[in-house]
């Protein structure tokens, strides 16, 4: 009897009696390694795969590889997702080692600081206290900005870091102004604070870019291991440090920047590989311009690589220079509004060329698929100034708005197949208007 016959058992029985049918079942062989494979019925109609070892002869050395992966990486690694997230899965574990590290060294400064032995055991308390008051107000006031932190997540991830190793340079030197620890000591927890919220707001972006399959929470959990296992390895080797080279606090005065630019290079790093695949302004004018320059769509894997982090508002010339969230009343006027609903009739944007930027505004509701439509007109009409095409700007506009209506269905299409979200238009906090008759 063979392993699907066992598992079946008695198929005469079964028609004997009235029962559902079971969930249709194989077994997989790979190499040295049979496994159960079956489909699983779930409430809703859609279906899972569930997976049983149930034979596995592989040496010692593979038994472990495997089961790291199953601990640290999601299920069906690396297909079930994107590309970029081994890279950014080991500047992770560089930034969690090196934080890590850093944070022993400034708990054991504080308690020098204080008066008190430099222990462990007693760090740990300590620094819990010392959280519990601006460490709060940090939060408080980063809390205020997720709108911001939705529309360039990668950039406040940066930013996080930067905040908390601030607050941890700010422990490291409270020994040598201890008249001040407290003030010193709770400038820290307020930066710590604000890196915290900054950190764990955009962690949900960050992790949804690379879900391949709706499997966001398997990344979250797997994620958050390989955080845990190399922040206890981080601590085991910054104790490690602080008992020796770094007892003293010139020795955390030279060892503390060095970690301090491994931990931001490694997030810097792990940004930089992340392929988000919202639409903001900055990815939308560079969609934009690669599909004015080439034709062709870039997908979120390869525009990753070409955002800018660190000024992230910058215009693209390319992509019509555009200037997005002005309020509607700095930029235009009531006549112009006018004139521009008409030129873009049934449309939720307004678009307005002043010198050499292009000032976009859009209605409340706008999705990004309008932010994309207002952003080709935008860009038509730039390319057409610049090669001397149109005449008036009002007639640019019209003449671009019509070209914008040619190419937009095919464009749009080839959006969305390239792996991008149009449904919404993430700006942060920018200006919008709502009209009572806009559409």
């Amino acid at each position: 009897m063979n392993i699907l016959e066992r598992i079946r058992g008695g198929g005469d029985r079964a028609a004997a009696t009235e029962r559902p049918p079971r969930p249709e079942c194989w077994v997989e062989i790979s190499e040295s390694v049979s496994r159960l494979c079956s489909f699983d019925a779930a409430g809703s109609g859609s279906r899972s795969i569930s997976v049983k070892v149930i034979q596995d002869s592989r040496p010692i050395h593979d038994k472990l590889v495997d089961s790291f992966l199953n601990k640290f990486f999601p299920s069906g690694y690396p297909y079930s997702v994107n590309e970029g997230y081994l890279t950014y899965t080991k500047f992770r574990v560089l930034q969690h080692f090196s934080s890590a590290m850093l944070h022993v060294l400034s708990t054991q400064s504080l308690l020098f600081a204080a008066g008190l032995r430099p222990t462990p055991a007693q760090a740990t308390a300590v620094s819990w206290i010392l959280k519990d008051g601006m460490q709060h107000a940090g939060k408080l006031i980063c809390s205020s900005m997720g709108a911001r932190m939705d529309s360039e997540p990668k950039s406040w991830r940066i930013l996080a870091d930067v905040l908390y190793d601030l607050g941890t340079a700010l422990e490291v030197v409270s020994p040598l102004c201890t008249q001040l620890f407290l003030e010193v000591a709770g400038l820290g927890n307020f930066a710590k604070g604000m890196a915290v919220v900054a950190a764990r707001a955009t962690r949900l972006p960050i992790y949804s870019s690379f879900a391949k399959e709706g499997n966001l929470s398997d990344l979250f959990a797997k994620g958050e291991a390989i955080s845990t296992l190399f922040n206890v390895m981080g601590i085991g080797a910054g104790i490690g440090l602080a008992s020796t080279v770094c007892s003293t606090t010139q020795g955390k005065l030279i060892a503390g920047p060095l970690l301090s630019a491994v931990h931001i290079y490694g997030v810097i790093q792990e940004m930089r590989a992340t392929p988000v695949n919202t639409l903001n302004p900055q990815r939308t004018a560079m969609i934009v311009a690669d599909f004015i320059k080439s034709g062709k769509v870039s997908s979120p894997a390869e525009l990753r690589y070409k955002e800018d982090l660190l000024f992230p508002n910058r215009v693209i010339e390319e992509a019509g220079s555009v200037k997005i969230g002005q309020p509607l009343r700095k930029v235009f006027s009531p006549r112009l509004v006018e004139q521009l609903r008409a030129t873009f009739p049934g449309e939720k944007f307004l678009l307005s060329q002043k010198s050499s930027r292009t000032y976009m505004v859009l209605e409340r509701s706008a999705s990004g698929e309008d932010a994309l439509r207002g952003w080709l007109v935008a860009a038509f009409a730039s390319e057409m100034e610049r090669s001397g095409a149109g005449s008036r700007d009002d007639a640019v506009l019209s003449e671009a708005y019509e070209k914008m209506e040619r190419v937009f269905p095919t464009f749009v299409s080839e959006v969305r197949s390239r792996g991008w979200y149009t449904d919404q238009f993430l700006d942060g906090n920018c200006s919008r208007v709502a009209f009572a008759k806009f559409r």
